[in-house]
């Protein structure tokens, strides 16, 4: 979100500040903006707190999915892929303008290591999970129709699969869902940085600083959702709460010239079989994306020399006579557990960390998808229940337009 917009929304939200909220947020990305939303929805008071602009980090810098997540059924993530597919075919209907269907291509020659047999028992069990409805069938070309493929390359291409997700804006997304949240009476400040905050029995003191003044708010609540800096946010709160040893892990896209015509494809990169996206974006093509584990300040993430050569090289491999103009290219960073494993198979579900579990006073969202923020809001308001006094709801996400 610009600055400006960001300043307009923050206006008219200080309006509604008072000095005692019922949930303060940290982080205006799509995971702080959509938990903004539930509570308000909850009839509860709240602020959240962005300190550059809504999704200037993690959720403007994603692939523009909205998907059940088709690689994730290879680690066995069937509860995780049904949850996205659920969630996908709520944004289809919530957000017409802002989530769409977008048609797939899966190539698959000689060398592809996922044969055609596991392809479609994957895509088969994609359409079971889904609950069979229309936007979750495939379907296998025919041969006579790959040459209109977008310059696929037909050498030796053995089958292609197509299939339907959705596409979106993300920070459009994470922008409605912020004014979702406003139009139910939550607040904004933006620009704002969280300093610290006292937890006590009776609730939280929350400082921050706001166009160069410190401030402070009380609040039943503290919902962390810094993304990149949740640890660094954690360290920020006293008593400390319990946290999760993460590894911040970059991934980066390609913006090139050029439009695709049939939709997207998914491909299989040749330096090491993982998943890359090439999908139409705005008139132009999206290229990604990378895994690459980050160290450093998450505000400097930048796209490496080496991630974008790996991303062209599986361009030139699959569509070698098209061009490779780069016009624009960006980093984010995904927050992903620490583990032994390689960074691609490590789960996507969602932790959260709370300071006590019966009462939690503090909640912390560790990772999470795009397309499950929805959802993950509403687990974050399971457990703040436990805390906050009851309210009637006032509307209800599954049901409220965007």
């Amino acid at each position: 979100m610009s600055f400006e917009n960001c300043c307009a929304m923050r206006d008219s939200a200080e309006r509604s500040v008072t000095e005692h909220v019922d949930v303060v947020i940290i982080g205006g990305g799509i995971h702080g903006v959509g938990v903004a939303q539930a509570a308000a929805c909850d009839g509860y008071s709240v602020l959240v707190l962005e300190q550059a602009g809504l999704a200037s980090a993690t959720s403007g810098s994603s692939s523009k999915l909205i998907h059940g997540g088709l690689r994730y059924l290879e680690g066995l993530h069937f509860s995780l892929v049904r949850e996205s597919l659920r969630e996908r075919s709520l944004l289809l209907k919530l957000a017409p303008e802002l989530v769409q269907l977008q048609a797939f291509h899966i190539p698959i020659y000689p060398g592809t290591s996922r044969r055609p047999m596991t392809i479609r028992a994957g895509l088969s069990l994609y359409a079971l999970l889904g609950g069979l409805r229309p936007a979750n069938r495939f379907r296998a070309l025919r041969p006579g129709d790959w040459q209109d493929l977008d310059g696929l390359d037909m050498k030796h291409l053995q089958a292609v699969y197509q299939y339907y997700d959705a596409q979106t804006d993300d920070e459009a997304l994470t922008r409605a869902v912020m004014q979702s949240a406003a139009d139910l009476g939550a607040g904004l400040q933006c620009p704002a940085e969280f300093t610290t905050a006292e937890i006590t029995a009776d609730g939280c003191t929350v400082n921050y600083s706001h166009n160069g003044m410190d401030k402070s708010c009380s609040s039943g609540v503290l919902v962390n959702a810094a993304g990149p800096w949740i640890n660094t946010v954690a360290g920020r709160i006293h008593p400390p709460p319990p946290t999760t040893a993460v590894d911040l892990v970059q991934g980066t896209h390609l913006v090139l010239e050029g439009r695709l015509e049939k939709g997207g494809y998914y491909l299989e990169a040749p330096a090491d079989r993982r998943a890359v996206f090439l999908l139409p974006w705005k008139g132009r093509m999206l290229l990604g994306t990378t895994e690459t584990v980050y160290s450093g300040d998450p505000a400097a993430v930048a796209p490496l020399a080496g991630e974008e050569a790996y991303l062209l090289e599986t361009l030139q491999h699959y569509f070698p006579q098209r061009p490779q103009k780069v016009v624009d290219r960006f980093a984010g960073l995904r927050v992903l557990p620490s583990a032994g494993s390689t960074v691609f198979a490590r789960s996507r579900e969602t932790r959260f960390e709370t300071d006590d579990p019966h009462r939690p006073r503090v909640v912390a969202i560790y990772g999470g998808k795009l397309t499950g923020y929805r959802a993950t809001a509403q687990r974050v308001m399971r457990l703040l229940h436990r805390t906050l006094p009851s309210r009637k709801p006032v509307a209800n996400t599954e049901r409220l337009k965007l």
